[in-house]
């Protein structure tokens, strides 16, 4: 048996820019995925997906014929259909994997609700590139696509800058940053994530970002100075104008309405977006404990950053 773990993630600052090089500040969940891998006698593949609670959520076989994987039971034909790409692409980058068609049941276990979008495709993708000895970047370029911070929030523990570097005439091939960081606010106390009621699709979101992009050099460059000052920042006033000018510079960028202007416009508080908008958790800055003021709105999922992120370091 083989087990492997990927932590989610939550992107604090960079949002959509980070597909054009800004520089990002990315945070591991405590929750994440785990993927266990059994060998069984059969020639298959046998997938079991589970819930938080344990509970079965996706189930479907995939066969081995003529050296290739196919889809052998029709359950819920869209994700089967996903996860056979995933595969197909896994063996494209290493054809090694799966060759000598060996059967598995391959279970695996979120630790957190699907529709909290901390990263149930990107935790997958890394565990299936972990198994399948690949570039887990390389196999999310061939599936599902983005920016890549998504995995390497899932290949680290705590918190990360990451940026893209683009191909040049001197360097053609495109990097990535990746840095570990001392991310561990002094008034964290004061931090909150409440989740909006809906998973935002990021790719309806790039596809809004790229058709609405405009004066995006002088954006880059003034989130990238807002990522640098919010790590070291050591008061909650300062960290609220910050990110607070950090939404207004994405809502130039994607013609689109800050969070707290279209839902919380009587907050007493800071409310920045997370990852793409219009979905998934927002983060909140305030003095005073928010539960009370979202519930009242119908906003019941509300985590203190503490139980969101781990601090420890």
């Amino acid at each position: 048996m083989q087990q492997f773990y990927s932590s989610g993630k939550l992107l604090l600052t960079g949002e959509y820019v980070v597909l054009d090089g800004a520089l990002a500040l990315a945070v591991p969940t405590k929750f994440g995925q785990r993927l266990v891998v059994e060998e069984i006698e059969a020639s298959k593949l046998i997938w079991v997906s589970l819930d938080e609670q344990g509970n079965t959520w996706f189930k479907t076989e995939l066969k081995f014929e003529n050296h290739s994987i196919s889809l052998q039971a029709q359950n819920d034909i869209e994700i089967s259909n996903r996860l056979l790409d995933i595969f197909h692409a896994a063996k494209e980058l290493n054809p090694e994997f799966l060759k000598d068609q060996k059967g598995f049941k391959i279970t695996t276990t979120l630790e957190f609700p699907k529709n909290w979008g901390l990263g149930t495709s990107s935790t997958l993708i890394n565990n299936i590139a972990t198994w399948a000895n690949v570039d887990a970047y390389q196999l999310l370029e061939k599936t599902f696509g983005g920016s890549g911070y998504d995995i390497a929030c899932a290949q680290n523990a705590l918190a990360i800058t990451y940026q893209l570097k683009r191909p040049s005439d001197c360097t053609p091939v495109e990097k990535r940053i990746v840095n570990e960081v001392l991310f561990n606010p002094a008034f964290k106390e004061h931090l909150y994530f409440v989740h909006l009621n809906k998973k935002q699709n990021s790719r309806e979101g790039i596809t809004h970002y790229k058709k609405n992009t405009n004066n995006i050099g002088n954006a880059i460059t003034e989130i990238n100075k807002i990522t640098q000052n919010i790590i070291t920042c050591k008061t909650i006033e300062a960290f609220n104008l910050l990110i607070e000018k950090h939404e207004q510079i994405i809502a130039e960028v994607t013609q689109l309405q800050p969070v707290k202007e279209v839902l919380f416009n009587d907050f007493n508080g800071s409310i920045k977006s997370l990852g793409a908008w219009g979905g998934d958790f927002v983060l909140v800055s305030t003095k005073t404990n928010p539960t009370t003021y979202f519930k009242n709105k119908g906003y019941t999922t509300i985590l203190k950053y503490e139980d969101m992120i781990t601090t420890v370091y």
